[in-house]
């Protein structure tokens, strides 16, 4: 399929927000059958240096991924275009980002959305960038369009730090929903329009955390230089895609099968409990770009 331009139309068709997707099939059987058929496009791009030794991040390496990624996914000429397919000039934009302090969003990759953004005509006063604050922040609220980027990682409560988790901080008492391994997070999306106005997802894989124990656990052994971005209009894709590195990764270091504890069901129950996109892997339609060792991933 030769490239082209991506717009609005487009996105919401063959992109954009699985669980409006999924409303729409509930009134329409037609369309649900369609729907069950239907792949999630997923953008996997990696660089040999887009970090170094010290695990400091290149800022020219990770523009240069991002800028291939997004063309890439969106199948377009160049990452401009891919931004102006799913950005309006009249967008406010929240960027939800996460500032774990052990491993967070990196702050270059903040600066480079928030260039693209500029670029796609967005005003500078009308992008926002939040993680623990974003309930109370009023940017967020009335934001016309979000993009979710966080880090990878083993995680307590829910056995994985995903994508879909990221937006447990737009909740007024996020640890009500960390039962039962956090298990129905994808239902947090269905509040404040949340599924919906998410243009972009990006799991942030250059040195994900594959293993630890206990409540805001950290090991520097247990992270790695990966160096690659997933990217996905779908959230829950772009999870299930990253949740199979980690768990290729821990056979890897471990030598046998360490099983992920506590399990990340909320990844599959996004997709089946909730509807709001796809963990299935005969679903997902993985691109791979650039650095090809030690991938840990080629088929879905």
């Amino acid at each position: 399929m030769s490239p082209r331009t991506v717009n609005r139309r487009d996105f919401l068709i063959t992109g954009g927000t699985a669980a409006a997707a999924a409303a729409l099939a509930l009134r329409s059987p037609a369309f649900a059958r369609k729907l069950q058929r239907k792949k999630s496009r997923v953008v996997l791009v990696r660089h040999a240096e887009a970090t170094d030794r010290l695990n400091r991040t290149d800022g020219e390496v990770l523009a240069g991924m991002l800028d291939e990624a997004m063309a890439a996914l969106f199948n377009a000429q160049d990452a401009a275009t891919a931004w102006s397919g799913i950005i309006r000039p009249d967008d406010a934009v929240g960027i939800k980002t996460n500032v774990w302090s052990y491993l967070r969003t990196p702050t270059e990759l903040e600066d480079i959305v928030r260039a693209r953004l500029r670029g796609a005509g967005v005003d500078d006063k009308r992008i926002s960038v939040d993680d623990r604050g974003v309930h109370d922040n009023a940017a967020f609220r009335s934001a016309t369009a979000l993009i979710n980027m966080r880090p990878m990682r083993t995680h307590h409560w829910s056995g994985l730090g995903t994508l879909i988790k990221n937006y447990i901080m737009f909740i007024d008492r996020p640890s009500d929903w960390h039962g039962d391994s956090c298990a129905d997070l994808a239902a947090i999306w269905k509040q404040q329009r949340l599924a919906e106005r998410t243009r972009l997802n990006v799991l942030v894989m250059l040195t994900p955390l594959f293993h630890g124990s206990g409540a805001h656990h950290f090991n520097p052994e247990y992270v790695w230089r990966y160096n690659g971005l997933i990217l996905g209009t779908d959230p829950v894709a772009v999870d299930a895609v990253g949740a199979r590195i980690i768990e290729a990764k821990r056979r890897a270091f471990f030598g046998e099968e360490r099983p992920i504890n506590p399990p990340p069901k909320h990844i599959d129950l996004a997709q089946t409990r909730h509807g709001l996109g796809v963990a299935d892997p005969a679903r997902i339609d993985l691109v791979t770009l650039g650095w090809k060792k030690d991938m840990l991933i080629e088929k879905l």
